[in-house]
């Protein structure tokens, strides 16, 4: 596999491993990881503002389990894009402009996905 499609893949793999990982551990533990100490100390990263502004408890089930379920997406349109199904092309582009909420490192790693999957598309 050209090193291209590994990038992207991981770049997926790590956005929705970390999002299954992060929801699946708030749903049993009862929170997602944040810091332990520090002035950021408990807090929820940037993105829990653009969820309470769409009217939803960052904290509440329904987000947990949804942040599980775009998790499983990610890890499989990633699985599937690595596999050479051509079909997942689009889905990626559509879930990398969808993650672009998730301030800081997902809003990076989104981006970043978003320059390989058309950068590949353009060199194809």
């Amino acid at each position: 596999m050209a090193w291209p499609k590994w990038m992207i893949f991981a770049v997926g793999a790590i956005l929705g491993g970390y999002m299954a990982f992060d929801g699946t551990r708030a749903l049993v533990r009862g929170d997602y990881l944040t810091p332990r100490e520090g002035r950021y100390a408990g807090q929820l990263g940037p993105w829990a503002a653009g969820i309470r502004r769409a009217g939803l408890e960052p904290r509440s089930k329904p987000v947990k389990t949804g942040f599980v379920v775009y998790g499983l997406c990610w890890l499989t349109l990633a699985a599937a894009y690595a596999a050479g199904q051509a079909w997942s092309w689009w889905p990626l582009v559509i879930l990398s402009v969808l993650s672009l909420w998730y301030l800081p490192l997902g809003t990076g790693l989104a981006l970043l996905e978003l320059v390989l999957l058309f950068w590949t598309r353009a060199r194809a």
